[in-house]
């Protein structure tokens, strides 16, 4: 896993949906986190990532260590909508994980269902304002 997400790393260890979004970060678990998120079945985590351009395979890598847990990944790429480039896109499927982009309240709203719904889902959220 990426630094900062790994099991010792600090973080909310259940999955938790999340209340509120904007003003740079989210509200969760009845506390909130200033920064962008990693959320997966086994919980959430700071993610160091502030703009859809500093995604790559590295900051991608908790993601892809959760390779089998989850079967969809949802990237929320901020206020404005973004394509995933293909060569991203392409490590995704090498690993069976469907991923879909979208803005980050779309993403926030998406995975709150998902969750509800016991999906093996995770999602990457960058924080807006």
């Amino acid at each position: 896993m990426a630094a900062g997400t790994g099991p010792d790393a600090k973080h909310l260890p259940i999955p938790a949906p999340i209340e509120a979004y904007g003003n740079g970060g989210f509200r969760f678990g009845g506390m909130s986190h200033r920064g962008s998120l990693l959320c997966f079945p086994d919980g959430i985590w700071a993610w160091s990532v502030i703009s859809v351009t500093e995604l790559s395979e590295a900051s991608l890598a908790s993601v892809f260590a959760h390779t089998g847990a989850i079967d969809v990944f949802l990237i929320g790429a901020g206020s404005d909508p973004w394509v995933l480039p293909a060569h991203l896109r392409a490590l995704f499927r090498e690993r069976g994980i469907s991923v879909d982009v979208m803005t980050t309240g779309a993403a926030v709203r998406t995975y709150n269902i998902l969750l509800a719904e016991q999906r093996r889902a995770g999602v990457g959220l960058i924080a807006v304002d």
